[in-house]
């Protein structure tokens, strides 16, 4: 952890730690390496604290050696505030007021609780100059300050924190019944603190916000105050009376109001957080999923009046023409759309089709389906989110890559680019508006835009990019490059031309020995001048690369032609360990290096499933409950996940239909992009909801 650590301080990115310093790190991945992060920096702002809190309460004379070492001891920020209470200078109180008549002595005898006259000697702190006109006020004044005192008590609010958060329920009502609302299920609503579910927290937040809903955390409060009492109460005397009903007082006003907005907060941070790991693993999954490569795609925009908006893009990304048909009401001209579309298919040697799933998909499809049941050509299509393709269309970016087309057409581009690589496309999309997660507005969006940065650099990092095909967004992502250099590596590349290897970026503006050094492993440079380049292999790791191919009797050019089938076994002769230190580089390293060489240029998206292609369409009036189908996850959520089974309304699988076994969370069995079996269970024409399971039916069977 030391070594991951540091090498994190010397700014290096978490890409190349994870990649290239396996040796240092204990082969950590991206995720345990981020949030090894996240908590480094927690830790940091802790010890920051500490410090301040000390040096505050150092300032005041009040630093004993037990107050030090609770200080020292102290393992979250909550309890380094709880210590600090005491000592934290306060707006004004009701017992700050007190002290400042005089009535602290006053309310240290009652502390005490030893046998006394009260009366009498409340009856010395009377003065009207003070504002203490009589006994009442002067005893009342001095219960201020022991409420205060007990509120402050760091033991005392951490054992209630623990009660509330073991005996407490999160109680919903509605603010009016009658209200119409999709918070209906939540109008009379109570759920124990240590087992709401996170979505369930997020969705009442989001209520309450709203005005729908009214929320509060419930406890045994005579228990709470009792607890309190049997703390600090001695016998029964008239001063035992007081500090009982200052010890009601301080958790009524004081202490509880505190402790319910810090376990709601807590609760919503929790629930924030998960929902940011569930967000981020979809986006992930998402990003990586297996691209459809070098095929020629249309991609379909749909519409109602304006038209259907079409682009025809080749293998690579390049648009080879574009225009609008009108098969939609109100125009209705599925005959000029069929002739305009079988036209493109045909001159350009179309094999699928992108349709985006917005407005007017179903019709869309449905148009597709038929013309291509008409066709002898094998051509399929696949439905495809649009989520935040009009953001990039109406973008400065995307005017910039294509200035020449409207909005519209910019938006067929991209959902043709999307299904041929959906991490080259979705890069250009803030990772917020790709639409794989749940309640991301109520999130912090700090956290989640770092969360989500964190798994586009991570991806595009693994997958590799091509140094001369890549878009400057898509470069921005790569291991140590920033905006400003990526923009000027494609200056370059258009001034130059392509580059012919890795050396080559060094005499790029701004990109100097450290970022070469962070993003070099990850370019690719396909045809290049050296074979190396087209590999992961790192350029600090050339020399090693060339020694294990000597080594085990092979040379570049059996690299070129894929000729090292007996390589792992002649490592394995050798002893893979003696290569390593023969070579100077760690085993990790050099087991890397072996795989690179075998698979140059390899995408590890080509080892997933294939994406499901489709040639023809159903309706949900088509669905019948047991009907057997094949569908592409399309969201997980904490409660389930939803399916595309190409009824144009997504399914939702519940997560107690998704195994025979109990299972904790649905990314347990699915992620998005899997191609699933499923079984109608129920289909709501109505209210458009398809209820479906991945328990085969045969198996439910007696």
């Amino acid at each position: 952890m030391e070594s991951a650590v540091a090498l994190i301080d010397e700014g290096n990115t978490i890409p190349f730690i994870a990649r290239y310093r396996k040796e240092a790190t204990g082969s950590l991945d991206d995720q345990v390496l981020r949030t090894l992060n996240e908590r480094l920096e927690y830790l940091r702002n802790l010890d920051k604290r500490r410090e301040e809190i000390t040096s505050s309460i150092g300032e005041q004379e009040k630093l004993t050696p037990e107050l030090q070492s609770a200080l020292d001891q102290a393992k979250t920020l909550a309890e380094l505030e709880d210590l600090y209470r005491p000592y934290r200078p306060k707006r004004k109180t009701r017992a700050s007021v007190a002290r400042e008549r005089g009535l602290a002595p006053l309310s240290r005898l009652i502390e005490q609780q030893k046998p006394c006259r009260l009366m009498e000697e409340a009856a010395r702190y009377i003065d009207p100059e003070k504002g203490i006109q009589t006994l009442e006020e002067a005893i009342a004044g001095a219960q201020d300050i022991l409420a205060e005192d007990i509120s402050d008590d760091a033991a005392v609010r951490k054992q209630l924190r623990i009660f509330t958060y073991r005996t407490g329920k999160v109680a919903v009502k509605a603010t009016d019944p009658k209200a119409a609302s999709v918070y209906e299920i939540y109008y009379d609503f109570s759920e124990p603190v240590n087992r709401i579910a996170g979505h369930r927290v997020l969705a009442i937040e989001r209520g309450e916000r709203e005005g729908f809903l009214k929320v509060s955390v419930e406890i045994d409060t005579g228990a709470a105050i009792s607890a309190l009492q049997q703390r600090f109460v001695k016998g029964n005397g008239a001063c035992a009376q007081v500090v009982a009903a200052a010890c009601q007082d301080s958790f009524t006003r004081l202490i509880y109001p505190a402790i319910e907005r810090e376990i709601r907060s807590t609760l919503f941070e929790n629930a924030a957080s998960g929902a940011i790991h569930l967000f981020s693993e979809n986006l992930r999954q998402l990003l990586l999923q297996p691209p459809v490569k070098n095929a020629v795609t249309l991609g379909f925009d749909p519409a109602y009046r304006t038209g259907c908006k079409i682009a025809v893009v080749d293998g690579t990304g390049k648009v080879l023409d574009t225009t609008v048909v009108y098969p939609t009401m109100p125009h209705n001209d599925t005959v000029g759309a069929k002739r305009t579309l079988k036209a493109l298919i045909r001159k350009y040697g179309v094999t699928v089709i992108a349709i985006g799933n917005g407005t007017a998909s179903r019709e869309s499809e449905q148009f597709i389906a038929e013309m291509l049941r008409e066709m002898e050509e094998p051509v399929s299509y696949m439905v495809v989110s649009e989520a935040g393709a009009s953001v990039y269309s109406a973008s400065k970016l995307g005017a910039e890559e294509f200035p020449q087309f409207d909005v519209s057409l910019r938006s067929a581009v991209s959902i043709a680019r999307r299904l041929q690589d959906p991490l080259a496309e979705l890069v250009k999309i803030d990772p917020q508006s790709i639409g794989v997660g749940q309640y991301q507005h109520d999130m912090p969006q700090k956290q989640l835009s770092e969360a989500l940065d964190g798994v586009v650099e991570d991806c595009v990092n693994r997958v590799g990019v091509d140094l001369n095909t890549a878009s400057h967004p898509l470069l921005a992502r790569v291991s140590g490059i920033n905006s400003s250099v990526a923009k000027n590596i494609v200056t370059y590349r258009e001034e130059n031309g392509p580059f012919s290897d890795r050396k080559t970026l060094k005499k790029v503006p701004k990109l100097g020995a450290k970022a070469f050094e962070q993003c070099a492993g990850f370019l690719r440079i396909p045809g290049g001048e050296n074979i190396f380049d087209n590999t992961g292999v790192h350029p600090e790791s050339y020399k090693a690369a060339q020694g294990l191919l000597s080594a085990c009797g092979y040379s570049e050019t059996d690299v070129k032609n894929g000729a090292l089938d007996a390589l792992q076994e002649r490592m394995k002769e050798q002893g893979v360990e003696y290569l390593a230190e023969q070579l100077n580089v760690g085993v990790p390293t050099l087991t890397d290096i072996a795989a690179e060489l075998l698979k140059p240029g390899r995408d590890p998206r080509d080892e997933l499933p294939p994406p499901l292609l489709r040639t023809d369409v159903m309706e949900m009036k088509d669905l019948k409950p047991g009907m057997k189908l094949k569908g592409t996850v399309r969201n997980v959520i904490d409660f389930g996940a939803f399916v595309d089974i190409g009824v144009h309304q997504d399914g939702l699988v519940h997560i107690s239909q998704m195994a025979d076994r109990r299972i904790r969370h649905p990314l347990d069995v699915v992620r998005v992009g899997d191609v699933v079996t499923v079984w109608v269970l129920s289909v709501d024409l109505q209210k458009k909801r398809i209820s479906l399971t991945m328990k085969s039916p045969e198996d439910q069977q007696p």
